[in-house]
């Protein structure tokens, strides 16, 4: 089967110039198909701050009222994705700025409330392919920002992980996937200031041990969770890295 990289990037890697064509250069280089899926956070809580709408957070979860997913509609949907997309094409590849509302690509169903009401926050029920395949076959990369749909007219913020995983099984029957989540460091580290610490490889037992520990923690949990369960769906490779090692392979692969 034809090789297909999705590459999962958010924090700061997207949202600074600098780091972002450092990113762009290096997704440049990887080969075979690819995707790009994006986050954008920090660029909402700004813009909301500016447009003084208070940014309410429950573990790093961002709580998504009326007011928040317009913000954040405008920010992943529009800002970020036409930046990461007009990167791309001064590299000569072309790209499409996709939300999962765009060609139907991915439904969700608004988050049941339970302790905590998250508002207008998605969880996935379906990922449709087919149009993806055909983009991908064509060499057009999709770039996917973190917003999808419920299929009534209403619009859903998305963890962007999330959705990096499910395209990735999703696609597991067509290609051969290799799901990487790229971020600030150089994978996932035993001392989060050391960068000479990566944990080159991590299994399930592993992973249960130092979640115990708390060695990881906070928002590398649901991500190092997704890219278990993609991995457990016929994902080739999950890889923890960042933006320098993409086209490298190196950085904490899970096994």
């Amino acid at each position: 089967m034809d090789r297909l990289t999705i590459i999962k990037v958010g924090g700061k890697v997207v949202e600074e110039p600098e780091s972002l064509n450092a990113l762009l250069d290096q997704f440049k280089k990887v080969s075979g198909y690819k995707i790009l899926v994006h986050g954008g956070g920090r660029t909402a809580t700004e813009i909301a701050n500016k447009l003084g709408i208070e940014t309410k957070m429950v573990d790093g979860r961002r709580i998504t009222d009326a007011d928040m997913l317009e913000v954040v509609t405008m920010v992943y949907g529009g800002l970020v994705n036409k930046k990461i997309v007009a990167g791309l094409q001064s590299r000569n590849c072309n790209a499409i700025g996709l939300t999962g509302a765009d060609l139907d690509l991915i439904k969700a169903k608004k988050r049941p409330v339970k302790d905590i009401d998250y508002g207008f926050v998605g969880d996935i029920d379906d990922v449709n392919t087919h149009e993806l395949r055909i983009l991908i076959n064509e060499n057009i990369i999709p770039v996917i920002a973190p917003l999808t749909h419920d299929g009534n007219g209403n619009l859903l913020n998305t963890n962007a992980d999330t959705i990096a995983s499910e395209i990735a099984t999703e696609l597991a029957n067509s290609f051969s996937v290799y799901l990487f989540y790229c971020f600030e460091k150089r994978g996932v580290l035993l001392d989060a200031e050391d960068d000479s610490t990566v944990i080159h490889d991590l299994d399930t037992a592993l992973f249960s041990q130092y979640k115990n520990e708390g060695v990881i923690n906070a928002g590398m949990i649901p991500k190092l969770e997704n890219g278990f369960r993609a991995k457990r769906k016929g994902v080739k490779e999950v890889l923890i890295t960042n933006a320098e090692n993409i086209a490298t392979g190196r950085g904490t692969r899970l096994v």
